[in-house]
């Protein structure tokens, strides 16, 4: 079970981010969670939109440089501990964790946590059996 993830390359300058946030605004796009990686002349901004595929084809048509990938979104405790359990359930499987990124999920107590790891099938099964929750694209979409 993964989502799709938008990779978006974007040239360290002021408005850059706007712009981008203005292309998928204007096309309906909401963002559910994002993270921004930089270097010192260019950044990856990923985001996790209710729309990806649409958002890649009008970001594209902008002259963005755009990716999809799949990565793996987890329900996690919002309490210490709660991420630690699902890493060592990912550790303990030998699945090593590429980049990941969190935000509070509108449910109590709960947050969510992105995974990009290079086996996403392991990675689910190992989840499951860990007793960790997957979490659908419609759930963190709110559709």
């Amino acid at each position: 079970m993964t989502m799709k993830q938008l990779s978006v390359f974007v040239e360290n300058k002021p408005g850059s981010l706007a712009g981008i946030t203005e292309i998928l605004s204007e096309n309906q796009i909401d963002m559910c969670a994002l993270s921004v990686a930089d270097t010192e002349r260019y950044g990856i901004l990923r985001l996790i939109v209710n729309y990806p595929q649409k958002a890649e084809s009008v970001l594209k048509e902008a002259g963005f440089k755009v990716s999809l990938t799949d990565v793996i979104a987890i329900a996690v405790s919002n309490h210490p501990g709660g991420l630690a359990k699902a890493l060592r359930v990912l550790a303990k499987a030998e699945i090593t964790v590429e980049y990941m990124y969190a935000f509070v999920s509108p449910k109590a107590d709960t947050a969510y946590v992105i995974l990009r790891v290079q086996d996403n099938k392991k990675a689910v099964g190992a989840l499951e059996e860990g007793g960790i929750p997957i979490v659908r694209g419609e759930e963190v979409y709110g559709k």
